[in-house]
Parts: structure tokens; sequence; C-alpha cells
């Protein structure tokens, strides 16, 4: 589980080129700080190049990786979220455990009211697969 660091005084990677990208996301750090807005509005986040492993072959899963959420108290930084993602390099999971425990992990850190990631794989033996993550839990189709 990524580690929570909340308050702008503790915001620990902004401003620091040296920084190492985590060995896994278990030792990521998620910064976040206060929301700057009184009314709901939505942040999105996309990253092109999002890579896991998977957990049987070990071969690289690539993905597009998008965040929407409307902001609790506080709002995710953007530095740390992106190491956080970063982290994913070495991880072996299946893709729906990936997109599941991202969605986990950004919901323990910044306790938004709404999230949804969507998580695009591309297509490996043929077969492209996208798996979308809510909070609060998207009622069943």
């Amino acid at each position: 589980m990524a580690k929570k660091k909340t308050g702008n005084k503790r915001l620990t990677l902004l401003g620091r080129s040296q920084t190492r990208i985590p060995a896994a996301p278990s030792a990521a750090t998620l910064e976040t700080f206060a929301n700057p807005a009184r009314r709901p509005y939505w942040i999105r986040f996309h990253s092109a190049d999002f890579t896991s492993l998977c957990p049987i072959t070990g071969q690289a899963d690539f993905a597009e990786i998008t965040i929407d959420y409307v902001p609790g108290a506080r709002c995710l930084e953007t530095k740390s979220l992106k190491f956080y993602l970063a982290s994913y390099r070495n991880e072996r999971a299946f893709n729906e455990n990936v997109t599941n425990r991202i969605l986990d992990d950004l919901v323990r850190a910044c306790a938004p009211q709404k999230m949804t990631i969507q998580a695009e794989f591309a297509a490996r033996g043929g077969i492209a697969l996208t798996i979308t993550a809510s909070h609060p839990d998207a009622p069943a189709r």
C-alpha cells in the first residue's frame, strides 16, 4: 500500500530532480494538498505510458490510465502520482488487480467525493482490455 502524506509543507517530491522512482507501489508516497476551491469540480489525470508485468509470464503490460475525480478536502499532488504510477513497472499483477489497487490507494490518500479509474491495456494476443473502477462503488450494469 502506498504511503499517504498531507499538508503543503510536507510535499517532498516537488522541486527535487534527484528523487528516484519507488521500487514498488508499496514504497511510493502519495502526497496531497488542501483543495483550494469550495465548489465541486472534476480533475483528470492521463498517463499514456503506464507499465506493469504479467504475473505469469513476466511480460510487460502497457496501458493508458485515466483518473477522474471530484476532490474532497485534499487534492492529489501530480509528481507524487507520477512516481506512484511509475512504481508499477516491476510489479507483477493481473490488470484487474492493478486497476483496483490504484483506485484503492488513491481513495485512501485523498478521500475524494467521486473517483473513476479507467485502464486501457494494449492488445496482447489480439485482445485489448479496458477496466473501469469507481468510488463510491458503481451500481451493477
